[in-house]
């Protein structure tokens, strides 16, 4: 869809070219002192890019440079695409939000939920309530991921091979059935817990459509956005653009995990809640959709009414995370932020203690990247790096400070 670039002078759309700068500068000092290997900020308004700077490396071995059509992996920002995508299934009458799951899953008929004991021997109990659509897109199904260290049933995932990712060896379907052999850790709908519930959900959308995930993307929603830089690999051709992989280090600094050639391969399971890899560009016109209430360029993928539905907060009795989540490792604080479907919805600023908009919704993924919609303001903010994990540091209540600071009309 054409290079990457700024589109209209920042005072055109309220915000101060100087003030912006402090975005700039204030990263650069994480990529000069090497907690960061480096980093892409875009930030939009009312449809026009107002901000788009790059510092630091994409390999910081080689020097090469991040720059605007750099490769990210932007694993759990994967989530709100296969969320659409559902949404997509249900605008066409294909599926509903109080469907059980085991229509689609035979495997998940008859789920039972932990009570107690050792992850070796649990002792179980039939579940009261299945496991329905919108459990997968509110993270309230009582799944988890093994990676979180918290409960015992994180610990029965990670002794069925699930820590982080997924067996090499297995298909979508097969992850999924094994997934549903094992305990819930709460009753559907009674509490929210960050999980794989997006992995399942993608697993519906497959069978609904008839359709490989990556398929489905491909031809309903990256096709028709443009979003050309977008799938679960790359070619051969695209490598050279593809951002390394580092995790915080012993003393701070960005440390390499080398993920080899694995991106230039299609996984055999395709990851809905974490699998994708994307550009700035791509991702910048995903959130532009969302803006726009479904729509973008003549394309619609959603009925505004749906988008506003989903970025909405769902969690019963409008609870926030703090007061209905599981104390987890999550992709965003807690305190005044409410979940839609797929979507984190901030809901009080002063009480979430970062400078944001009510009704603002966001997600981010494990390698520090982030993005967020602001209807109100009609700001739309992407931020790609890769570092691992993503609470290393505090970069994205840091990137909201600096960029409503800026926003001076």
């Amino acid at each position: 869809m054409g290079e990457l670039r700024i589109t209209c002078d920042p005072e055109e759309v309220g915000f101060d070219r100087d003030r912006l700068r402090r975005i700039d500068a204030h990263f650069a000092s994480y990529i000069d002192d090497g907690r960061l290997p480096g980093w892409l900020a875009l930030v939009s308004r009312r449809g026009e890019i107002a901000h788009l700077s790059t510092y630091g490396a994409r390999d910081v071995a080689s020097g090469t440079p991040v720059e605007t059509d750099t490769l990210f992996r932007i694993y759990s920002m994967s989530k709100p695409i296969t969320s659409v995508a559902a949404m997509m299934l249900y605008e066409e009458g294909a599926l509903e939000l109080t469907d059980p799951i085991s229509r689609f899953i035979p495997s998940f008929s008859d789920m039972r939920v932990y009570e107690k004991g050792m992850a070796v021997k649990p002792v179980t109990r039939p579940a009261a309530e299945p496991i329905r659509l919108w459990h997968l897109l509110t993270h309230t199904a009582g799944l988890v991921y093994g990676f979180q260290h918290v409960s015992v049933v994180d610990e029965i995932y990670r002794n069925a091979g699930f820590n982080r990712g997924m067996p090499r060896d297995l298909d979508l379907a097969e992850v999924v059935d094994r997934w549903a052999a094992l305990p819930l850790l709460f009753e559907p709908g009674s509490q929210w817990n960050y999980s794989v519930a997006t992995d399942v959900l993608g697993r519906v959308v497959e069978v609904v459509s008839g359709q490989s995930l990556d398929s489905f993307f491909a031809e309903r929603i990256f096709g028709p956005l443009g979003m050309t830089d977008t799938g679960f690999s790359i070619d051969a051709g695209r490598a050279d653009r593809m951002a390394s992989l580092y995790t915080a280090g012993p003393d701070g600094r960005a440390t390499l995990l080398d993920m080899g050639d694995a991106a230039l391969h299609r996984p055999k399971a395709l990851s809905g809640g974490g699998g994708l890899i994307s550009s700035a560009a791509d991702y910048h016109r995903f959130t532009q959709m969302l803006l726009r209430g479904g729509e973008l360029d003549g394309v619609r993928l959603l009925s505004p009414r749906t988008v506003a539905y989903m970025t909405r907060n769902h969690l019963p009795g409008g609870a926030d995370l703090e007061e209905f989540g599981r104390p987890v490792f999550a992709e965003v604080p807690y305190a005044g932020v409410g979940f839609g479907l797929g979507f984190a919805v901030v809901q009080d600023a002063a009480k979430h203690k970062a400078l944001a908009s009510e009704g603002e919704y966001n997600w981010g993924g494990a390698a520090s990247t982030t993005f967020w919609v602001d209807p109100a303001e009609q700001v739309t903010v992407v931020f790609l790096t890769q570092l691992t994990p993503s609470n290393t540091h505090p970069i994205r209540t840091q990137l909201r400070q600096l960029v409503y600071q800026a926003l001076v009309d």
